[in-house]
This record gives structure tokens, sequence and C-alpha cells, in this order.
């Protein structure tokens, strides 16, 4: 077994030590899949990071065991807090393994995908060689990459986001280790490749008897492959359950209040039950419940005294006042991602669902409005080619990444593009945003007509037929929410810099307080406390960093806006606080969305209309009921069918 007994870990910080993880014990056996959820920023990841000894310079374990029973039969366990880093080096990718969160700043951009897996394999197995060469063409290929004999010579920046993190789980897998953990392995993934990878590692577990310790904010996931789940809030564990009973009869009101905050179709047009505030610094001392503050149930008791984690029967919870008996058990009839009653061999909506996605419960005034009215953004044949390669003796090898694209976005509307991995999401999204000008392996044909409105005069204008001035005034119409929020800020800036830098180059009309006042109200928007302006991207955890992404597009007040997953790496409470905030905008300004996604409960929940992409291309797209309701195409038949279920 792998075991965590008392653990407290704290950062040092300019607020002083920050307690990240404060006295969390668990168990995981081999063979058994242990989900750990929670809000993002609670811990889930240090966890990880304290287990495999990777932990910041800054940070260190402050009291606590991790113990790892030893192969040989009868001998005492390994403490690996106290092992030497010789010996740690030996267990950690053998033994215990780890998939982390984003895979483009965990793999080496400088190698060959094939290179690093097979350092793994040579590094913790006996092949060596064209064996261990053939061994991680294998691990490709199982973990869903095509043309495995090729792509195996590609470099990380050939791949998409989720072929990424692909590569990666092939990487840890390859090593063949007793346990792994899953840092959001399936973040990036579409539901398809993600039903792959989830298949894959229940096989692994039965062929090797592999424990997986599974960090996740996916509750779809978690009720698919979890036996046991614990729910962390502000560094500790507040709720344990076997997942069965965790998601029929939640005791502690922080899991009811999750649960509740899922998006499915039946609240489409309705504001969703997020979580107001926000988790508690953890630099303070707490002598009351840490989560009081946002506690409905919160009594003066709560207020008075810190909570013990009590168990009664098979929960643990820790709670003065937990949900009890009689309180209403969760509704069964919802699948945990939010898509409603997909039937696997039909993919069809049920009735309740059918009627939320009826034109007539869309309550928005503007929807009816943008039917009739020409559309802020009109793609017209859109097609990216990537030429690579080439050269004495040897051809170009050119790839048709999206071919003849079309699709319209309204005003107060969002179209949903949804996809496989590596079909041609991002590259739509890139193309129209104008970020992919100036560079001569990439050619892009067609157009994009953007209506100009108040902001560029009467007409429409052609994104890409503008240049210099007239294309740098129409980048404040239309902005991006990029898929890795950790790549696309920059680590030398603070976040007050960070938000502004758009505010100074596009709205320079504006004086040094408005920009410090929209700065302030747009971090308060997305969830985050007013101090986080003065820190720097890598203080925060994967989740934040993404609600920093979001406040940064929104900024400059932008008439459409280009969301490329921009609720993947975000817990369920908060990715309801960011669609309601988008949602809200829609309502206000009448803002126009791209909504690049593999979430099917977020398009149930958010889209009006519906365009699913294979290989580059279109194969179908029309009103989201109609799409969700009668499929046409066979690919949206298995996307629908591939949507994890919840248990009834």
């Amino acid at each position: 077994m792998l075991q965590l007994q008392d653990l407290q870990v704290a950062l040092d910080a300019d607020a002083g030590l920050v307690k990240a993880l404060d006295g969390v014990s668990l168990t995981l056996q081999r063979g058994e899949t242990f989900a750990l959820v929670g809000e993002s920023g609670c811990g889930k990841s240090m966890t990880a990071l304290a287990i495999m000894r990777l932990l910041p310079d800054n940070g260190r374990v402050m009291r606590g065991r991790v113990a790892l029973s030893n192969k040989v039969p009868d001998a005492k366990p390994n403490e690996l807090l106290a092992l030497p880093e010789s010996s740690m080096r030996r267990i950690r990718g053998g033994r215990v393994g780890i998939i982390f969160q984003e895979p483009a700043t965990s793999l080496n951009p400088v190698m060959r995908v094939g290179d690093q897996i097979v350092e793994a394999i040579q590094a913790h197995t006996g092949l060596r060689g064209p064996q261990a060469r053939n061994n991680a063409i294998q691990w490709l290929k199982r973990v869903g990459i095509p043309e495995p004999e090729r792509r195996i010579d590609s470099y990380p920046f050939e791949m998409s986001g989720g072929q990424k993190q692909r590569v990666m789980i092939a990487m840890t897998l390859a090593a063949e280790p007793d346990f792994l953990i899953a840092d959001e392995p399936t973040t990036a993934l579409d539901v398809t490749i993600q039903k792959q990878v989830l298949d894959l590692l229940k096989e692994l577990q039965s062929e090797r008897q592999l424990g997986l310790l599974l960090i996740t904010h996916d509750l779809a996931v978690v009720a698919d492959m979890a036996h046991r789940v614990a729910l962390m809030y502000a560094g500790q564990i507040i709720e344990e359950a076997p997942a069965e009973v965790f998601f029929k009869r939640p005791r502690h009101p922080y899991a009811r209040s999750l649960l509740q905050a899922l998006p499915d179709g039946v609240l489409r047009g309705q504001k969703l039950a997020a979580i107001a505030g926000t988790v508690p610094p953890l630099w303070q001392t707490f002598t009351a419940c840490r989560f009081e503050p946002r506690c409905e149930r919160a009594q003066a008791q709560c207020r008075a005294q810190a909570p013990k984690l009590e168990r009664q029967g098979q929960q643990a919870v820790r709670c003065f006042f937990p949900v009890g008996s009689g309180d209403a058990a969760m509704p069964s009839n919802l699948t945990v991602d939010g898509v409603a009653g997909l039937a696997v061999g039909a993919a069809a909506i049920t009735a309740q669902v059918r009627a939320a996605l009826a034109p007539e419960s869309v309550a928005a005034p503007q929807a009816a409005h943008a039917a009739i009215a020409l559309p802020l953004l009109d793609v017209r044949g859109l097609n990216v080619r990537f030429t690579s390669g080439g050269g004495l003796f040897r051809l170009p090898h050119v790839v048709q990444a999206v071919a003849d694209v079309s699709f319209q976005v309204h005003a107060g509307q969002t179209l949903a593009l949804v996809g496989e991995s590596g079909c041609g999401k991002t590259t739509t999204g890139r193309a129209i945003v104008q970020l992919l000008r100036g560079q001569p392996q990439i050619q892009v044909s067609g157009e994009a007509w953007l209506d100009a409105g108040a902001d560029g005069g009467a007409g429409r204008l052609d994104l890409f037929a503008m240049q210099s001035a007239a294309l740098l005034n129409a980048r404040r119409s239309v902005q991006m929410v990029f898929q890795d929020p950790f790549a696309s800020l920059n680590p030398r800036m603070r976040v007050q810099d960070i938000l502004q830098e758009g505010l100074l180059i596009l709205r320079p009309d504006w004086s040094a307080d408005q920009r410090m006042a929209r700065v302030r109200e747009l971090v308060e928007r997305v969830g985050l406390r007013a101090d986080a302006l003065n820190r720097f991207p890598h203080e925060f955890s994967g989740g934040q960093r993404q609600r920093l992404a979001i406040a940064r597009a929104l900024a400059v007040e932008p008439r459409v806006l280009v969301c490329d997953e921009p609720t993947s790496a975000l817990d369920v409470s908060v990715q309801a606080q960011i669609l309601n905030l988008l949602r809200e905008l829609q309502q206000q300004l009448g803002l126009g969305m791209l909504f690049i996604t593999h979430n099917m409960g977020v398009v149930a929940y958010l889209a009006d209309r519906v365009a699913v992409m294979k290989a580059g291309r279109v194969v179908e797209q029309g009103e989201a009921q109609a799409v969700f309701e009668s499929p046409q195409d066979d690919y949206t038949r298995t996307l629908l069918a591939a949507v994890p279920k919840r248990p009834v």
C-alpha cells in the first residue's frame, strides 16, 4: 500500500508560512482507484508533489510520513521522506509514477517524444535499443496517438494539447509502476480519447493490480473510475466515502454544493448554483471551520471551533452539522458531466432536456434577435495548411489541418466547436484571431468577416485582409482564451501587469486609475482575491491561472470571444462561476462566443449551436437541440456515446 499519515506541507511566501497541506491522511491499495477531488488551490496537486518529493524550492514537509510497502515480503515499508535522493530516483517512476497536469511544461521541448518515452523505459525496465523503441511505439498506440510509427519522431510543439497529454500518459505507464498518481490526466482530452485512456487504466489495474491516485475536478471521471473518494478543502480532507455513497448521499455541505453546481441542459437559461466566495488564504491561523464563511448551514459552533474528521460507518466527514438522513438525496436522473439521459445506443436526450433545449425556453432576448441579424463573425471556406520538412532530395510534408470550414457566430449566442483532439479546433480559433500570420510554414486562406459596429465604423471587415493599425483595432473586438494558461501568461510579469497589458495597447484612452479599477473588478468577477494582483503566475494553481487568462481576455471588452477549452482546468464550482459570468456578459453586452470544448455538459448548458469537427472538417452543424437529439453523422453519435455516465 501507499500510505500518508498526518502530512503537513508548508510553503514560504511573502504573506507568511502557507500551510498547503494540514494533516492529510489517506491509504491507497494496489488494484484500487482513490479519487482526490476539490476546489482549485485546495492542496490536491501539492499532495502528489509531496509523495514524489518534488515540492518547490520554497516548500517543505513539516510533519507526517509517506510509507510505501516493500516488494520484499515481511520487510519494513519504505519511508519515502527519509530516503536518500539516489534511492528515491529508483522509486520515482519505477514504483510510483506521476502524470502531471500540464503536459506542455512537463515534456522536454527539444527532445522528440519517442526519445523521452525510451528514456523512461530504459531507466526502469530491462528493454534497450530497438526493443525499447518498439515498446514506446506500442504505448503510443495504446493511448490513441494516430500513426505512432511516424509520430514517435515528433517534437512536443508539433502536437495538440490532448496529444501531449497522451504522450505523458504513455511515458509514465511505460515504466510499469505499481502506483500511479494521475494529476488531471484527462483535462485536455475529448470524450472519446478520455474513454480510451480511462479504459486503458482500468485494463492495467486488472493486469498489474495498479494502484491509482486520481486527482481531478471532473466528477464524471470520478464516478466512472473511483472506488473511494476524498474531498479536499483548504488543505484538509473534509469528506471520504466509497464513490457510490459519495455521489448518492454526500454528507458535507461543500460536497453537496459541488454536485448541485454541475452544468446541464436542464439548467439551460438559468444561473448555475455556484458556491459564493473563495478558498481562504492558507497563511492564516484557523480556529474555526474553514468552510464556514461559504456555508449555508453554518451555526455559532462552526465559527467558534474547528471540526475534526469523524468517521461514521463508510463515510468520514469534517463537519458539526453534516447533511443527514432528513435531507433529500441527490437526483439520480442526471449524468455527472451534465448531459442528462444520453442513451449510449441512440445518443438521444430525454424529454426534459429536449424541453430545456427548445428555442422557446431560451429567455435571453438577444437569441431571437440574433437569428435574423447579421452575424458578428462570419467564417467562410477557412483552410489552414502546415508545411514541414523538405530540403535536398526531400519533398516537404503538407498537413491540411483545417479544410473548408464555415460557420457564423451571432451576438448573444454561443457556437460550440467540438471534436477529437487534433481535429483542428484550436487551429481554427487561432486562425480567426490572426495568430498564424507571418509564419512561412503555415498557409491560411478563406474569409473571416467581422461586424465592425461601433469599434470600426459601419460595414463588415475581413480579418484576413486587414493590416497594421486596422488589424490592431480589430483585435479589441476579438479576443481568445487559450487552452494552456501557464504557457500563455508571462511568468516574469505580475498579475496586475498581465491584465493591464492589453488595456495599454488597445485602450490607450483609459487613465491609469481606470485601468486599475477594471483590473480589480475582473479579478473579483473571476473568483480570485484582490491580493492576487501582486503575485506571479507560478504562485497559482492550474485552475487559478485559467481564471486569470479569462480575465485578461475580457479586460478590453471584446465583442467576440474565442474560448479554447476555457473551463478544462477549472473545478466544478469555479466552472459554474465562469459560465455564469460568460452568460451574464452575453445578456448584457450581446457577446458572441466560439466555444471550443470537449465537455458535453457545458455544451448542453451554454451552446445555441454546435459544430462537430473531424480531421479538419465540419461533419455536422446545427442547433444544439437538433444535434444532441438527432445526430446525423456517425462520428457525432460516437462522441455522444462516449460521454461518461453517473451510476444510478
